[in-house]
């Protein structure tokens, strides 16, 4: 008779815990799944979209059916965020089921899996990103590398010179500034700039083919990638998986050929390159015997990691520093006010950098020390990551288990796609959103791009943000600053402003389609 109190006492804790799972799993039956468009059988909502413009297109679905919108892309759930507080929510709360990558086409082959950017969310994107903090993206190594940043900078401010004083009709600063961003990548990576560094010759132009190909292919549309059994269509008839193996075997040869350099002769820079770091470790993990398939004990992995860094990092990089000068010159007022404080704080005491060794010597150069006392140059740039996100929808994530998010269920093996454009371009965040206007940024409150502030992503936010923001925005605000500064700008061709075409380029990084050519007159 004593243990019959305890009896009821363990059937009433079994009844509430049975009532519980029975409450749970009612409520988990209720969950929905976010609204959404329409779908037509097999393509589901594929006709919806513009692969051309497709930030815009899912801009504009977002705005007839939620900022939390769930499309169904071939046979891939896709999930498209377009809003402040749903993406504040994710980062905040359910960052870790969010931090999965899909196994992309093009991805898959260029990387093995092994990137920071592309890998899946586990040990070996754990390992590389810490490596590429360390050695090369890290505050430490960015301040490393401004003698690198400033020599090519003085490099490209001596070329558009050259150009201006040669009375040539126009620079090309799409293809300028790409030989800028490619060279400080192959000094800091590899040692050693490739092809007699461009400035608009033909040294870095295989290079730069091959890298933009690259940008083309794991930016572009991929039967596969949405129709997992339909692989043969890219491979027979679209002739996707030809151009990969070609656009592979180039990347992969330029890796080898630095590779190889690297072990004949002693490196020189100081302290190291990333190549060099890469190669260390890599011999320090096969001199352990660790298990065959850890991290860095595959030379596929280095190389993974050096491609990586130049198909992701050149492009971004230039690509932003383009849509800055168009957007000034369409912007006169913002240009005549940033050369204002640019000449109120020019390093005048102290000239700098030959002129590709030519003996020559450029006064009125804007140096790194100069960057921190602009705060409109910061204004300036932070606006045109706003307009212009190098990736506006980030990297594709997905989920790696079910979560709930606004009350809707979304299940694992979601597609996730973040809209940074549609974000940034909120008109119930900012005000007239379209408007190229530096000084919305001037409250020290402004927002940040670091990904503290959601309503403002370019970089994205949580575990699978972009590791490279010091290391680009290093490079951009020093690129922007001397190009404003050394000289005054013009349309080619007596073109007005107004008439600048704006069509964006298909990659992975969105790029002005059109080049921008300008007609330069050198200031001093």
């Amino acid at each position: 008779m004593e243990q019959l109190p305890q009896f009821f006492l363990l059937l009433l804790l079994l009844l509430l815990a049975v009532s519980f799972l029975l409450l749970k799993t009612a409520r988990t039956k209720n969950l929905r799944p976010p609204p959404g468009p329409w779908r037509l059988p097999i393509v589901g909502n594929l006709h919806l979209l513009d692969p051309t413009r497709l930030h815009r297109s899912l801009k504009a679905l977002s705005l007839k059916h939620g900022p939390l919108m769930l499309l169904q892309l071939g046979s891939i759930p896709t999930l498209v965020v377009s809003s402040q507080n749903i993406a504040e929510e994710i980062f905040r709360h359910h960052d870790l089921a969010f931090s999965g990558r899909p196994l992309m086409s093009a991805a898959k082959k260029m990387f093995h899996n092994s990137s920071v950017t592309f890998s899946p969310y586990g040990d070996f994107w754990r390992q590389a990103r810490k490596i590429s903090m360390l050695e090369l993206l890290g505050p430490r190594r960015v301040r490393a590398f401004e003698a690198v940043r400033m020599e090519e900078v003085a490099k490209l401010v001596a070329a558009v010179r050259a150009l201006s004083d040669g009375g040539a009709a126009a620079a090309n600063l799409t293809e300028l500034t790409l030989s800028l961003a490619n060279n400080i990548v192959c000094r800091v990576t590899i040692g050693e700039e490739y092809g007699a560094g461009g400035y608009g010759g033909e040294g870095g132009a295989w290079l730069h083919d091959v890298l933009s190909e690259a940008q083309r292919l794991l930016g572009g549309f991929w039967m596969e990638d949405y129709f997992p059994a339909m692989g043969w269509v890219d491979r027979l008839i679209l002739r996707l998986k030809a151009r990969l193996d070609k656009n592979f075997k180039e990347v992969d040869r330029f890796c080898d050929e630095a590779i190889e350099r690297h072990r004949s002769v002693k490196n020189k820079m100081d302290g190291g390159d990333y190549l060099q770091a890469l190669l260390r470790l890599h011999e320090d993990k096969v001199a352990e015997g660790s298990g065959r398939g850890d991290f860095l004990t595959s030379m596929d992995h280095v190389k993974a990691i050096i491609s990586e860094v130049f198909i992701a990092g050149t492009d971004t990089s230039s690509s932003t520093i383009t849509w800055t000068m168009t957007e000034l010159i369409r912007n006169p007022r913002v240009m005549i006010k940033l050369q204002q404080e640019l000449q109120q704080h020019a390093a005048h005491s102290n000239p700098t950098v030959d002129d590709n060794n030519s003996g020559e010597v450029i006064n009125n150069i804007i140096h790194e020390r100069d960057l921190e006392k602009l705060d409109y140059l910061k204004q300036v740039i932070k606006e045109s990551f706003r307009l212009h996100p190098p990736a506006p929808l980030l990297v594709p994530r997905e989920t790696t288990d079910p979560c709930e998010i606004r009350g809707y269920k979304i299940p694992a093996k979601t597609r996730v796609l973040i809209n940074a454009f549609a974000i940034a371009t909120d008109p119930g965040v900012w005000e007239n959103p379209l408007e190229f206007r530096p000084e919305r940024f001037e409250r020290d409150d402004g927002a940040d791009f670091t990904g503290k502030s959601f309503e403002y992503l370019p970089f994205g936010a949580g575990r699978r943000r972009c590791p490279g923001i010091g290391f680009a925005t290093a490079l951009v605000q020093l690129a922007v600053a001397n190009l404003v500064h050394c000289f005054d700008w013009s349309m080619a061709d007596g073109l007005k402003a107004e008439d600048m075409n704006m069509d964006e380029g298909i990659g992975i990084t969105v790029h002005k389609k059109e080049p921008l050519r300008l007609v330069a007159k050198y200031k001093w």
